[in-house]
């Protein structure tokens, strides 16, 4: 099991930090807790299974969100803003919006924290050729441990990138909920 992170984005810090109480994430509304449903299994087992509820059939309660698990929003975003922009990793980190916590719960078991703005606009201007070549050099930083596909890096970066573009055009800012 590992740590989820859902990137979204909200327009304000006071609305990403609302979405602390939903179970489940930014991606479900505040009412409405994940359907899991008990299923047969192969040899009689039961085995469990979650059914994303889609946002179109809620209504606007429900942020689009980008889940990953293992891409941490300070340490590997971190890393990836230093990349994008040329910004030393320490100025990365030492950005006042750089994992700015907004809310926790349950002994910090659930955060919502903030993304800085430099790698939000970054985002918005990278395109699928540089996403591409970006995750090479990324994927073989000291932040993944040598353990990370750039393949499944780059299939992250377009999702975060085509959030970060349809945030920009609302107003919003980036965020992320981690769930350990």
């Amino acid at each position: 099991m590992g740590v989820l992170f859902d990137y979204f984005s909200a327009g304000s810090d006071e609305e990403a930090a609302a979405v602390i109480d939903r179970p489940g994430g930014p991606g479900y509304p505040a009412a409405i807790v994940p359907s899991v449903e008990p299923r047969r299994g192969f040899f009689g087992l039961r085995r469990r299974s979650t059914e994303r509820l889609t946002p179109s059939a809620l209504g606007p309660l429900v942020y689009e969100t980008v889940s990953v698990k293992g891409i941490d929003p300070v340490v590997q975003l971190g890393a990836l803003e230093e990349l994008l922009t040329g910004r030393a990793y320490d100025d990365v980190v030492d950005d006042p919006r750089s994992g700015h916590t907004l809310a926790t719960r349950d002994g910090d078991e659930l955060l919502v924290v903030t993304l800085t703005d430099f790698l939000s606009q970054a985002l918005t201007c990278i395109d699928d050729d540089v996403i591409e070549q970006v995750a090479v050099p990324w994927s073989e930083s000291e932040e993944f441990f040598d353990a990370a596909d750039p393949r499944d890096l780059a299939d992250f970066l377009k999702d975060l990138s085509a959030l970060a573009r349809r945030a920009a055009a609302a107003g919003h800012r980036l965020y992320c909920w981690a769930s350990l």
